[in-house]
């Protein structure tokens, strides 16, 4: 299929958005915030079609199910999306030049933003209002294992799209053939940005073959480790919410170091875990530690494989360290620079691991389960960066936009 049309369709329609009013922006946000209420049950029917294919064994199975609660929350989203004040046209610096020029840096929309997702139909919506929010078209490319579910989706926004005045290409779902990601890949001169969301493998993908500017947003190998001063009740309750709240997210818990000295506290502080079923893949000390206090049928001996890995499912692996260096080793050895905390007491350990670790959110005496858009005042997220350049961590508002230098001057010219 030749998608050069519907690219060129979408750019057109990013200089529509540059002319909308932000007010109006948010009026159709509520709009369609109310509008996915109402369509609620045409959404769980679609969204039927696409989990029929799947296993419920898949541990993507989690991300792609939609329910009533979850798309209140999206439509709640929208709405919070409307409610926060928009970055377009927001003043960074302000200046006059000893030559009399006044220099003003804005902030601007990217243009057309491009967003290739796996198993994630709530993503459609969060890029929608994200890149409306901020004055960006957008080129969504879901996975096949949700294609009812995105399909759906953009059918109930498109009619809001049309009350407010907007093109329909302002959000295009392209078609689910590979084609279609190679050409986006490749869509020079009519997309602005690529973000990718999913696996480590589709990440990669994208990295490797894209054209277009690429923002990493990467898998999430996260690590809790509980120092020797950690207290065991607030361990015990931040690693229980890190790794079950919802385990196939990307913030949640993957791995547990373990200060050595604090052992014999190692039955008690995953009791919780055992009640909910988690696979423990544990280093021989741990292993001795819980053999007679975890289930047997949810513990084993880790292999070197288990140290990395991004479960995403109720496993987690277990290491024993035997100080905060080697904590912080291990981190740098096996982490993917997204989500890492500390459980202690220790105010110099606490600001040495917060100021060394390198990642993009790094917490104290806290579930990394609230590496996320809403959590941090963002409304919503369009990805979690985990690289350097441009954004890092819950990619916001402000994440997707860029900035102009705006110059007046009175008959300025250069002359040296």
């Amino acid at each position: 299929m030749e998608l050069r049309p519907i690219f060129e369709a979408t750019r057109q329609a990013s200089h529509a958005l540059a002319a909308f009013a932000p007010a109006a922006t948010d009026a159709l946000l509520r709009d369609l915030a109310d509008a996915t209420e109402a369509q609620t049950p045409f959404l769980l029917a679609e969204n039927a079609r696409d989990l029929a294919q799947m296993p419920a064994t898949d541990p993507r199975h989690d991300r792609l199910r939609l329910t009533a609660e979850r798309l209140r929350g999206m439509a709640d989203d929208l709405r919070n999306v409307a409610g926060l004040p928009t970055p377009l046209g927001q003043v960074i610096s302000e200046t006059d030049r000893p030559n009399g020029l006044h220099l003003t840096k804005v902030r601007v929309p990217l243009g057309v933003v491009g967003i290739i997702y796996e198993a994630r139909p709530n993503v459609t919506f969060d890029s929608l209002a994200l890149c409306l929010k901020t004055g960006n078209a957008c080129l969504l490319k879901g996975g096949s294992d949700a294609a009812f579910s995105n399909a759906a989706l953009l059918e109930v926004a498109r009619p809001v799209l049309k009350r407010h005045g907007l093109p329909a290409a302002v959000a295009t779902l392209l078609p689910l053939d590979r084609s279609a990601t190679a050409a986006l890949l490749a869509a020079v001169g009519y997309v602005d940005v690529l973000i990718p969301r999913g696996s480590q493998q589709l990440i990669n993908y994208v990295r490797e073959n894209a054209r277009v500017p690429v923002i990493e947003t990467g898998a999430g190998i996260v690590h809790t480790y509980f120092d020797e001063t950690g207290d065991l009740n607030k361990g015990q309750a931040i690693i229980h919410n890190a790794k079950t709240r919802r385990v196939s997210v990307c913030n949640s818990l993957d791995c547990l170091l373990l200060h050595a000295s604090r052992l014999a506290d190692l039955p008690e502080l995953l009791a919780p875990l055992a009640a909910a079923g988690v696979e423990l893949f544990a280093d021989a000390p741990a292993l001795a530690s819980l053999a007679a206090h975890y289930p047997a049928a949810l513990l084993s001996l880790a292999s070197e494989e288990h140290y990395g890995t991004e479960f995403l499912s109720l496993k987690m692996a277990v290491k024993t360290v035997g100080s905060l260096d080697e904590a912080m080793d291990h981190i740098a050895q096996h982490g993917s620079r997204h989500s890492e905390a500390i459980v202690s007491k220790d105010a110099a350990h606490i600001d040495t691991f917060l100021r060394t670790v390198d990642a993009a959110a790094v917490y104290a005496n806290a579930s990394t389960a609230f590496t996320d858009g809403a959590q941090f005042g963002l409304g919503a997220e369009i990805g979690i960066s985990t690289q350097k350049l441009h954004a890092r961590g819950p990619m916001g508002l402000q994440e997707l936009t860029s900035y102009k230098w705006l110059v007046r001057g009175d008959g300025h010219i250069r002359t040296s």
